[in-house]
């Protein structure tokens, strides 16, 4: 065998020059590692980054869609305060701010705290309708509550309980369901407050109007009241369920308050009779007539001629005999004759609130 022999320097070169390319392929593999990573630093920083923007765009997207449901609600807000003002006094209020559109918006109700925290002068200013509505409402309020307590006691004046005929107003309603489209599923409540009030106020205006107040017949005198009394025919003592009033053959007899005449023929002792229904369980009965001017059905205003005066049935002469009964039972009419005149004021102006929405209706 033959054997090479190298030098030592010829070793020590290339041992040196391998030593130099393990050196540079560390150096390459490390530069390519430490690129990488750079690499992979910047992708995140610029995922973040991405992030970043698409989270302000969806707050932005958020606030504006806020804004524009804070809108609508307070526009429709201004339409119900229009149209509870116009049904219930009459008149014109304001009209909506021009600068609130009707856009269409989120179905997520505006969060005020959030758009005042953003503190845009937009933001500013409907947060301002939106207080300026509520006090409104609260002040509105409290101007029916008022007029409301009147009425109340016009009709406590009469004898009768206005709790009571709001009651039986209130149960009587009806009509399709139409959903209020604002605010959620309800209303703020001050809105709330102001419906109930004006509802109140409304049952209590209707039944004040259709109490009977107005003289039956223009006759000045009254041949025998209301109670106790000796009966004309057979001197005995009895019960008298209305108030006499003597007058001429023939005299006109007058509705004492609107309604719809529920019977016209005769009963016994009474003779010719027409009966008025007023509502509440009110109605008035007219006796000892010697002719009919209305008919059953027929809708009658306050003074209006219903018949003629005469001496029908269990009479000793021409009078008419006029009574005021409450669910069938006979009350005394003189409270409903001698009202006071600031009572029928209130109910002067109920009545003439109510014609005007009825013309309008």
């Amino acid at each position: 065998m033959r054997s090479i022999r190298l030098s030592t320097r010829l070793q020590l070169t290339t041992a040196a020059m391998l030593a130099g390319l393990a050196i540079t392929w560390m150096a390459v593999t490390l530069s390519i590692i430490t690129g990488g990573t750079d690499l992979a630093r910047e992708r995140a920083m610029l995922d973040a980054k991405e992030q970043a923007v698409a989270g302000a765009a969806g707050k932005v997207d958020r606030y504006r869609q806020s804004m524009d449901q804070l809108a609508r609600d307070l526009r429709q807000r201004q339409d119900f305060i229009d149209d509870l003002y116009r049904a219930h006094f009459g008149e014109e209020a304001a009209q909506p701010s021009d600068g609130l559109a009707s856009k269409p918006g989120a179905k997520k109700q505006a969060n005020p705290t959030e758009l005042s925290a953003v503190g845009s002068p937009e933001a500013a200013a409907l947060l301002k309708i939106d207080a300026r509505q509520r006090r409104f409402a609260v002040q509105l309020t409290q101007a029916v509550r008022q007029r409301t307590e009147k009425t109340a006691a016009a009709i406590r004046s009469y004898g009768l309980n206005p709790n009571a005929l709001a009651r039986t107003a209130a149960r009587a309603q009806g009509g399709p369901f139409v959903p209020w489209r604002g605010q959620g599923d309800a209303l703020p409540g001050e809105f709330e407050k102001l419906a109930s009030a004006l509802s109140r106020m409304e049952f209590l205006e209707s039944s004040l109007m259709f109490i009977p107040s107005g003289r039956p017949t223009t006759a000045p005198m009254q041949s025998s009241s209301y109670g106790y009394r000796r009966d004309p025919f057979n001197g005995k003592a009895a019960f008298h369920a209305g108030i006499d009033f003597p007058g001429r053959h023939g005299q006109p007899i007058l509705a004492a308050a609107a309604g719809k005449v529920s019977f016209a023929g005769q009963r016994s002792g009474y003779g010719n009779v027409v009966e008025i229904e007023h509502g509440n369980g009110l109605t008035t009965r007219y006796a000892h007539l010697s002719g009919f001017a209305a008919r059953v059905g027929q809708k009658v205003r306050p003074g209006q001629k219903i018949a003629l005066m005469g001496s029908t049935g269990r009479s000793t002469g021409d009078h008419l005999h006029f009574e005021v009964r409450m669910n069938g039972e006979a009350i005394n009419p003189r409270r409903f004759l001698e009202a006071r005149d600031d009572m029928l004021q209130v109910q002067k102006v109920a009545r003439a609130r109510l014609a005007d929405i009825a013309e309008r209706g």
